[in-house]
């Protein structure tokens, strides 16, 4: 069994991205695979709460987040500087996550077999 670490870095509602990356997250977890998630950039707002859907149809992604626990998708970062970038506190997030410095996430990513970017 490999640990696998997907890494998105991209706004929720640019293009599919955002859907395409949950997809192969949900799918990598339903094969009983450790998956965990660490947002970076713009990406910290794929789980902010009070989401606006953009004038573009795009939809509320952050709802599919909230499901990521019955897939035992528990462990969730966020990096602080990105957090602080674009203006947000983890109050402002759905659901408690881990914060890490930009200087943590080489580490992180130390300690997973697969590495993903979405």
């Amino acid at each position: 069994m490999k640990s696998f670490l997907f890494v998105l870095q991209n706004s929720p509602y640019r293009g599919n991205d955002a859907q395409e990356s949950l997809d192969r997250i949900l799918i990598t977890a339903a094969f009983d695979q450790p998956v965990s998630l660490l947002l970076l950039d713009e990406a910290v707002f794929h789980i902010k709460q009070g989401q606006r859907v953009n004038e573009a149809g795009g939809k509320n992604i952050s709802a599919i987040y909230r499901s990521l626990e019955l897939y035992d998708i528990e462990a969730i970062y966020v990096e602080q500087e990105s957090l602080t970038q674009v203006g947000l506190v983890l109050e402002d997030l759905v659901f408690p996550v881990q914060v890490l410095s930009s200087s943590d996430i080489a580490a992180l990513i130390q300690q997973f077999d697969v590495v993903l970017n979405g």
